[in-house]
């Protein structure tokens, strides 16, 4: 069993009132938590790494759950993403061990939700900054809802560390318009339309 001790958490919450245009009638809630942990195969490779898939599901659990209580629950979630961020000494594959903890927790904790959950992932040092993309919960075509959040943290990861990240957003973009399908408009509910 790996461990992937956690050092410290941060929350992001962002209230969107407009974007260059009118004033929305409702802000846009989007937000993100991070997350730096240990990693356990810095400056090691490990053929087989499908163990830590399991072993980082309590700390995709808690952060998950972290960010639906900063934005006020569960309800009107439409849209998420997830990255990470490996330190020096570790690999790219070590923060694509989050694909399966990230997004099957949001997954839980937020109910039903049919779509990929878009990704990113990179090494680099203490201060990298991550463009995290995000997409629609339901509905892999909702054009309204392609959205990124750009995060990182100053101190971390440091080379023997890895930087978690979710995001999570209430609507679509502030004055979406470009047309597609629109959230109303789900009717497969196969992840894609």
């Amino acid at each position: 069993m790996a461990e992937f001790t956690l050092r410290k958490t941060q929350i992001i919450l962002e209230e969107i009132y407009h974007d260059g245009g009118p004033q929305a009638e409702t802000p846009r809630l989007r937000g993100a938590v991070l997350a730096l942990v240990k990693n356990p195969y810095a400056g090691v490779y490990q053929a087989d790494l499908t163990q830590a898939l399991e072993d980082l599901k309590p700390v995709g659990l808690l952060m998950a759950q972290k960010l639906v209580d900063a934005m006020g629950g569960a309800e009107g979630i439409d849209s998420y993403g997830k990255g990470g961020i490996a330190g020096e000494a570790g690999e790219l594959e070590h923060a694509a061990l989050w694909h399966v903890a990230g997004g099957y927790s949001m997954r839980e904790v937020l109910g039903e939700s049919l779509a990929i959950v878009p990704s990113s992932k990179k090494q680099g040092g203490p201060g990298t900054r991550l463009d995290v993309p995000m997409g629609h919960t339901n509905a892999a075509y909702v054009r309204s809802h392609f959205d990124a959040m750009e995060v990182g943290l100053p101190e971390g990861p440091r080379a023997d560390e890895l930087l978690y990240v979710l995001t999570m957003a209430k609507g679509p973009r502030i004055h979406s318009r470009l047309g597609g399908l629109a959230a109303d408009q789900i009717s497969k509910f196969d992840g894609l339309r």
